[in-house]
């Protein structure tokens, strides 16, 4: 299971209505992101504004993180009054459970870019099979 599907059960596990975004290219073999750092939208009844989600390994949080630091259009969802996460999913070695890791990008009230705040660990009990 990718760290798409993984994220898309959970949003919707945890009340989102969510949609993948990203597309598939079949020209240049690449995946392509909403506005290059999107990979779900979710929305959700009790918050403002949709969230955007950057599903990803563990491994490749901080790959994600330059990723959106480059792309001026992450800032400008933000300061549309959306949501924007990473969500880097891993393997427990101990419990052999699925894990997220979540952190979320914020917008400064000063100029110039966007930082980066882990708001929870915790996700998916399920073992892979």
């Amino acid at each position: 299971m990718s760290p798409t599907s993984r994220s898309l059960a959970l949003l919707r596990k945890q009340g989102y209505t969510a949609q993948v975004v990203e597309k598939w290219n079949m020209w240049s073999k690449t995946r392509v992101d909403l506005f290059g750092v999107i990979d779900i939208i979710a929305i959700h009844p009790d918050y403002r504004g949709c969230l955007g989600v950057q599903a990803t390994s563990r491994g490749h949080i901080n790959a994600r993180k330059k990723k959106i630091e480059e792309e001026p259009r992450a800032k400008l969802w933000l300061e549309c009054g959306n949501r924007l996460e990473i969500w880097g999913w891993g393997k427990m070695k101990k419990s052999g459970k699925w894990e997220v890791k979540i952190i979320q990008v914020v917008s400064p009230l000063v100029p110039g870019g966007v930082f980066f705040r882990q708001t929870s660990i915790g996700g998916a009990r399920r073992k892979s099979k």
